[in-house]
């Protein structure tokens, strides 16, 4: 099977400017940067509920606690949330007028939450549409590309990612120019 595109800045900021225009749109930032900047997976995404991820004062949780049926691998996994992410978090929450912990926290156009599926069809529409060749683990890979550019272990990434093994997570590391010439520059 074919590893995921990673995206370039360029194609983020594309991405980000067709969402602007688009309904929905702090609903679809705001997903779009779970699997950028938290490297989630598109079930994950799906599968949060408000309680998850608010607090009972209503502000947005730093850490988000995924249970095992909530997870690929079926082992609970923390999640943390940059403040960036949590501010796009809090954008969206703005729009959400139910706050009952056990309510998907991202809706579909009827109020409904999103099954892994639809919201993988989601995020394959929304980067076709972007005109990018991409697919819904395009984001959570080229987290683990950009945290692995910037020195991170891999431990470390495992961690993020959820994974139980790093052969996995390396896996997921796409090698690029910049990180080669960081390399040898090593030396």
């Amino acid at each position: 099977m074919a590893q995921a595109k990673t995206l370039t800045k360029n194609e983020i900021d594309q991405v980000l400017a067709y969402l602007e225009k688009r309904k929905y749109s702090e609903r679809n930032r705001a997903m779009f940067f779970m699997s950028l900047w938290a490297a989630c997976r598109v079930g994950e995404i799906a599968a949060l509920k408000m309680g998850d991820v608010v607090n009972p004062d209503g502000s947005i949780k730093g850490e988000v606690r995924l249970s095992a049926s909530q997870t690929k691998g079926g082992q609970p996994r923390t999640v943390f949330l940059p403040k960036k992410l949590q501010e796009e978090l809090e954008k969206y929450l703005v729009t959400r007028f139910i706050r009952n912990p056990e309510v998907p926290f991202f809706h579909t156009a009827n109020r409904l939450g999103f099954t892994a599926n639809t919201l993988t069809q989601h995020f394959f529409w929304m980067y076709r549409n972007a005109g990018i060749e991409a697919s819904s683990h395009s984001g959570r890979r080229s987290r683990i590309t950009e945290l692995a550019q910037a020195g991170i272990g891999v431990r470390t990434l495992a961690a993020i990612a959820g994974h139980r093994s790093i052969i996995v997570t390396q896996r997921y590391i796409d090698v690029n120019p910049a990180m080669i010439r960081n390399a040898v520059e090593l030396v």
